[in-house]
């Protein structure tokens, strides 16, 4: 019956963005810009939500997030119009708010993430150090707002965003393998924390609140969709599939390399992690860096066009386009200059506004349109799947106001200052 109900209205908000994303786009260049959207700054959190739920745990509870969302967007081609039609207006607002909540606080980990990683690239630079301006955080967030995420945010065309995207995900396996090197290279010099090796953690429903955030990619599908060369739904399933499968694929690999080099010091960042005579790892933060900045616009193109869809209802202008952008950009990067510890950001995102997105939304659509009782026959799932998403958003919010992340933002690990450990770094 949903199906039926987004076949017959699926074109209701697609429809609206035709002017601003031509359906040019090959089954392969959304497919990149999904990925890319997918994996975003929400992989350098995953080692730290492996840290919260304990390694085997962890990396079940990702697998679970994984098949969870690529299951509940592969069967529609617009999950705008199903909750819609399923709803009503009110349904509308509120997915339009967590649409415009998630990639406006992603937008936000971007930057930090950007201002984390490249200031201590520069200061591999022969005479950058501490106190030259390239190692100040602020100074190199506006520097590539200014430079490249604002410029590659005033496309109007997703389309554009494709040749951008396959750049991203060749960064990403770069660091992928940089990760899994140092994991062999540096981890056995790093003595385990206890427990490191535990089934699970108290912390758990955390860790799911990162997971969340790594994996969702509901908020932008329909600009995905909408991009296709042939928007079909069998084209949308496959996209769908290949994109969420391979994130997941990359997603764990790098969770798993990251946590176990570290254990229980893995921090909210990843590359905290890594001493910063680490040539290796600086290699890898530049490749984030770059891949973190090519995908801000993604994020950016969806908070756009979910104003528009509530406020204005129809194509922006030229000029409307320019300064909404301007304006999503600049708040952004405000509040990111303003606060800079990654891991409580991934926390509250995941439970505010992608736990929704995953869990309690697409399975309130099913149970609105199932006959039945919700805990008999295939009501019972969806269900589940909605008390998990209430209790994880709450016991979430919970423990991180009560037991946030000491963000060591800056600080070298001590186990940098072990010769034998620094010894393992290739000279300059």
């Amino acid at each position: 019956m949903a199906q039926q109900l987004n076949n017959e209205e699926g074109a209701t908000l697609v429809s609206t963005h035709k002017a601003a994303v031509e359906p040019r786009c090959s089954m392969i260049c959304a497919s990149f810009n999904f990925i890319n959207s997918i994996i975003g700054s929400g992989i350098i959190g995953l080692p730290y939500a492996l840290n919260q739920a304990g390694l085997p745990f962890g990396l079940l509870l990702l697998i679970v997030v994984g098949f969870i969302t690529g299951g509940n967007l592969s069967g529609t081609n617009s999950y705008q119009s199903l909750v819609q039609s399923t709803f009503g207006f009110p349904g509308f607002l509120i997915l339009s708010g967590l649409q415009f909540l998630y990639p406006f606080i992603a937008m936000i980990s971007y930057n930090i993430t950007t201002g984390d990683t490249l200031t201590k690239v520069f200061q591999r630079i022969p005479g950058v150090g501490p106190d030259h301006i390239l190692a100040e955080r602020h100074f190199v967030i506006l520097l590539s707002t200014l430079v490249f995420t604002l410029p590659l945010s005033l496309y109007r065309n997703v389309e554009k965003l494709g040749k951008v995207s396959f750049l991203s995900m060749v960064l990403t396996f770069t660091i992928l393998i940089i990760v899994i090197i140092r994991a062999a290279t540096f981890g056995p010099q790093i003595l385990p924390t206890e427990n490191a090796w535990a089934f699970a953690k108290w912390n758990a429903i955390q860790a799911v609140g990162v997971m969340s955030f790594a994996f969702i990619c509901h908020h932008n599908s329909f600009l995905i969709y909408g991009s296709l060369e042939q928007p079909t739904l069998a084209n949308w399933s496959r996209v769908t599939h290949v994109s969420v499968g391979s994130a997941l694929i990359i997603s764990a690999a790098f969770a798993v390399a990251g946590y176990t080099t570290f254990t229980g010091y893995t921090q909210g960042d990843i590359f905290e992690n890594y001493c910063r005579n680490d040539n290796l790892a600086t290699f890898g933060r530049f490749c984030f860096g770059l891949s973190i900045i090519t995908t801000f616009p993604l994020e950016c193109f969806v908070t756009r066009e979910v104003l528009s869809n509530v406020i204005c209802s129809r194509d922006l202008s030229k000029a409307e386009h320019v300064a909404i952008t301007i304006l999503i950009v600049a708040v952004c990067t405000s509040i990111s200059l303003a606060y800079d510890c990654l891991g409580v950001v991934l926390e509250l995102n995941g439970v505010l506004s992608a736990t929704p997105l995953i869990f309690i939304i697409p399975s309130a659509c099913f149970l609105k349109l199932s006959p039945g009782r919700w805990f008999q026959g295939e009501n019972l799932i969806p269900t589940i799947l909605i008390f998990i998403g209430l209790f994880v958003m709450i016991t979430g919010l919970t423990m991180t106001g009560l037991y946030p992340q000491d963000c060591s933002h800056g600080v070298e690990m001590f186990y940098c200052a072990d010769a034998n450990v620094t010894g393992t770094v290739p000279p300059v």
